[in-house]
């Protein structure tokens, strides 16, 4: 029987991640509002860049293929533990965001604004879990092409994000802004308290 590898053990927690999704996708509200084509067009694309670095074989050419870390075991582990731990994340977010979660920047049709799991401390940790499992493959693939991913999906995310508190500052007013003030962008504020109870669409 064929050992199975550190990499084959990495993409489990992805396909975890991928069947939660199209499972989770037939529960959503109509859409109220929605970012225009363009924008969306140009995160998808960004992002499907991001995850043929991580993922495709044929791209580990050139620089991209070069180690920025040494090949030990230990690292391949800890990368795991680190993707187990970004989907968690994601999936708890997207549990809690429920109905008015959407693959692009919308407004949902009853869109409430409701804090609950890790929306009591950042206000995108769908973004911030595919973040650190990002990450976490990246150090066990150990190659470079994983950091240009990393930094790719993090400008796509923020990108994405700010488009998100734009429309939902101009929909809530106060209400998120003061939701903004105690919170963390993709990582927890140091020293926040809670804040209004949110829920953002998509993130």
């Amino acid at each position: 029987m064929q050992n199975i590898t550190l990499w084959q053990l990495e993409l489990i927690p992805w396909y975890v991640f991928g069947a939660y999704w199209v499972v989770s996708w037939l529960r959503v509200n109509p859409v109220k509002a929605r970012e225009k084509s363009l924008d969306r067009l140009v995160t998808v694309v960004v992002v499907v860049i991001a995850f043929n670095l991580l993922f495709a074989s044929w791209i580990r050419i050139g620089p991209l293929r070069l180690r920025f870390v040494p090949e030990e075991p230990w690292i391949g582990w800890l990368g795991i533990a680190l993707t187990w731990v970004g989907v968690a994340i994601a999936v708890w977010a997207r549990y809690c965001i429920v109905v008015y979660w959407s693959a692009r920047v919308t407004l949902k049709e009853g869109h409430q604004l409701i804090r609950s799991g890790p929306y009591a401390f950042v206000r995108h940790p769908i973004y911030t879990g595919m973040l650190l499992a990002a990450i976490g493959a990246t150090l066990v693939a150990g190659e470079s092409r994983g950091i240009v991913a990393v930094v790719l999906l993090l400008a796509a995310h923020s990108r994405k994000a700010m488009r998100e508190e734009a429309l939902l500052t101009k929909e809530f007013g106060d209400e998120y802004t003061l939701y903004r003030k105690h919170t963390g962008f993709l990582f927890p504020r140091l020293g926040g308290g809670g804040g209004m109870d949110t829920r953002t669409a998509g993130s």
